[in-house]
């Protein structure tokens, strides 16, 4: 159990790492789609920062437990924040790039709990 833990929280830090550098970066299909769903551009910078702490939060958690629980509670809450983004902003064919990220966070939080 303690190795599908371990792999899939990296795999979670991978994405969710991916997903804050490519906001940090402004990588244009990015940068898009927040003006789609009509983000701040204000906000993108701190969004950016949030998901990149919480990859290395989920990271951290291999090693200090609570860090981790803390890191991946909150890339859940933020995830869910981007839902209900794009739902707001009726891009409803959108809703699952969220959850694509979600999904592995989530899982790394259950297996976290089960060893």
């Amino acid at each position: 159990m303690r190795t599908a833990y371990v792999v899939v929280t990296v795999l979670a830090a991978l994405s969710a790492g991916f997903s804050g550098t490519v906001l940090l970066l402004r990588a244009e299909w990015i940068v898009k789609a927040l003006t789609d769903y009509r983000v701040p551009r204000a906000w993108w910078t701190p969004l950016g920062v949030a998901k990149a702490a919480g990859a290395a939060g989920l990271l951290a958690g291999l090693f200090v437990p609570v860090v981790g629980v803390l890191a991946g509670v909150g890339l859940l809450l933020y995830f869910t924040g981007a839902v209900i983004t794009v739902a707001r902003a009726r891009w409803y064919s959108h809703i699952p790039f969220p959850l694509v990220y979600a999904a592995p966070v989530a899982g790394a939080l259950v297996l976290g709990l089960l060893s």
